[in-house]
């Protein structure tokens, strides 16, 4: 029997580049906080104390402010805005409201100058069925005709006026006659030789009439009585 020697135990080869487990864990876990390694903390960059408050600096405050600022403008040239077209639309529709009464006002005038200039033409007509029925000869079917006739034109609007024994006024009446009268105490339409017409407001013939005035002489001997009586302290009574 040979003899063993005793001797060291002899490790199996292990290359250079492989990884021992602890080291393969530690690998795995990620690099280790140098706080918690025991070493000290790099800085992370200046950080200032409103916003390690949670309250913005002073270049975001700066920047939120001219941000309101042109809003503000913004807002306020959209009112100004909004203000000058209200005022473009209120006049144009008072010019327009303006413009509709006047075309109204316009065609009511041409169709009263029309209706005038028609009713002018049948003047004559008229005037002679006045003095048939004067004369009592507006009978049968002549009379019919006659106030159809006088019945069209009042739905025209044609209106007549001049009675006798109203006061003379100038401008509706025109005299062609002219008197002295007792019975009268100013100029009065005595005779009617024409009545006058009128479309609503506007008169198309005056009247044509006679007038009265008081005579000169009842009215200066009423003038002396009056005055008689004012100096004897009035009418004696019995």
């Amino acid at each position: 029997m040979t003899e063993e020697t005793p001797g060291f135990d002899q490790e199996p080869d292990v290359p250079a580049d492989a990884v021992q487990p602890d080291d393969a864990a530690a690998q795995a876990a990620g690099p280790v906080p140098a706080e918690e390694a025991g070493g000290p903390a790099e800085p992370a960059g200046d950080v200032t104390d409103n916003e390690q408050e949670g309250q913005p600096g002073p270049e975001a405050a700066q920047g939120q402010n001219a941000q309101e600022a042109a809003l503000t403008a913004q807002l306020d040239q959209t009112r100004t805005a909004l203000h000058e077209r209200t005022q473009d639309l209120q006049r144009l529709q008072a010019e327009f409201q303006n413009y509709r009464r006047r075309v109204e006002r316009d065609r009511a005038a041409v169709k009263e100058v029309a209706v005038a200039n028609l009713l002018t033409e049948l003047l004559p007509v008229l005037d002679d069925i006045g003095r048939a029925r004067d004369h009592g000869e507006l009978v049968g079917g002549f009379k019919s005709v006659a106030e159809s006739l006088e019945m069209v034109a009042a739905k025209m609007g044609l209106m007549q006026f001049g009675k006798e024994g109203e006061p003379f006024d100038p401008t509706v009446h025109e005299a062609l006659m002219h008197s002295y009268s007792p019975d009268v105490t100013e100029t009065t339409c005595v005779q009617i030789l024409q009545p006058g017409y009128r479309i609503g407001e506007r008169t198309i013939r005056p009247a044509r009439v006679g007038v009265a005035e008081p005579q000169p002489g009842a009215q200066g001997a009423s003038g002396e009585e009056s005055a008689d009586e004012e100096e004897n302290g009035g009418p004696e009574q019995g």
